[in-house]
């Protein structure tokens, strides 16, 4: 990245709040206000998504149904319905296109949006992103975070900072300073497991990430060194691409301790391969091709895939081809520190949103940002 600086963009970054849930409590009143988790109840069963009210209790999206329910005793689970959400889904993007052809879709209810130029004429992002908000309270009777900034990373960071039904907005004279306050738990590319060893590092806070050099982060985090040397800074030139071609979906999940009894191997992929299926839903996509990735303690690396005739279209054939890629590999030659799914050669798009005349409430003090 050049030492002359980002250019001047407006991005804004949507995030639907608790957006599951939030549309099953919308189309059944009798769960309003209450704990709820889009999911099934049972032993292999996982949250796909939480209410607000189930989250004050501890329970969040990919945990499995039984902790949550451990956690929660008054939860109500509720099967997904993705025809729904994608039908919400459709309808917000319309409303984003209204304003800007530059959205890159996250999942159903994320994305980012480049307004630098847009079709409002508008110099001020905040004001989008607040007509963008109104129109998806009133047209879908949910709401959105946003986030308005210079860059993706801290559009990001900033949509978590108000939730729920919040806007946060970081001027590019801001940024480094709003960075270097956060914890790096909090950024966008660094994971649990990540967390725990920068903090072991003595890497707690965005600025200590910027105090350390690139040579002491390529040594400790290879190739993703140079990204957390410019994300604390500030600095990310990534664009908004709307026509990102998706080649794979994966999961993977990192043990703090290493796991080697067939039992709780095949537990682990079972959680993993779940979470996959709900991946494969949101984004629409299925896959023929099945990887099996497994890092072992002493950090070797292997992959293993298995190809069908036709797209993985159910989460029960996906379970059972997760297990025997796992099977097809015991006994392992050690304990193994991370479990990894993913499908390639993938089928299926997102539908195209259908374009529609908006009416507009612009506020009469337009501002910069």
């Amino acid at each position: 990245m050049p030492d002359g600086g980002e250019p001047k963009r407006k991005i804004i970054h949507i995030d639907m709040d608790a957006f599951y849930a939030s549309v099953e409590q919308r189309d059944d009143p009798s769960l309003k206000g209450k704990p709820v988790a889009v999911g099934h109840l049972g032993p292999r069963g996982v949250v796909a998504a939480a209410s607000y009210e189930a989250r004050a209790f501890g329970v969040r999206s990919a945990m499995p149904s039984v902790r949550a329910a451990r956690m929660c005793s008054d939860l109500i689970f509720v099967p997904p319905r993705f025809d729904a959400y994608r039908e919400v889904s459709r309808q917000i993007h319309t409303i984003f296109r209204t304003f800007t052809d530059i959205v890159e879709p996250l999942s159903l209810d994320e994305a980012y949006l480049d307004v630098t130029q847009n079709h409002a004429g508008l110099a001020s992002a905040t004001q989008i992103a607040r007509e963008i908000r109104r129109l998806i309270r009133e047209q879908t009777g949910l709401t959105a975070s946003a986030g308005v900034s210079y860059n993706k990373f801290i559009a990001k960071l900033a949509s978590d900072r108000n939730k729920p039904d919040g806007l946060c907005v970081i001027r590019p004279e801001q940024g480094p300073d709003f960075v270097a306050t956060l914890p790096v738990r909090y950024f966008h590319g660094i994971g649990p497991v990540t967390a725990s060893k920068m903090e072991s590092l003595g890497i707690v806070t965005g600025k200590d990430l910027r105090d350390k050099d690139l040579i002491f982060l390529q040594k400790h985090f290879g190739k993703s060194a140079h990204y957390y040397y410019w994300a604390s800074r500030g600095r990310d030139d990534r664009p908004v691409e709307p026509h990102q071609e998706r080649k794979s979906i994966s999961v993977e999940d990192t043990f703090l301790t290493d796991k080697s009894e067939l039992p709780e191997l095949i537990e682990a992929v079972d959680h993993i391969a779940k979470a996959l299926w709900q991946r494969m839903q949101n984004a629409q996509s299925y896959g023929r091709t099945l990887t099996l990735k497994i890092k072992f303690a002493d950090f070797q690396l292997i992959t293993r895939s298995k190809s069908l005739m036709i797209p993985i279209r159910s989460e029960a054939i996906l379970c059972s081809a997760s297990r025997d890629l796992l099977r097809a590999q015991w006994p392992l030659r050690m304990g193994a520190r991370l479990l990894g799914l993913g499908v390639h050669n993938l089928e299926g798009t997102t539908p195209e949103p259908i374009s529609g005349q908006l009416e507009f409430h612009w506020s009469s003090d337009p501002q910069r940002w």
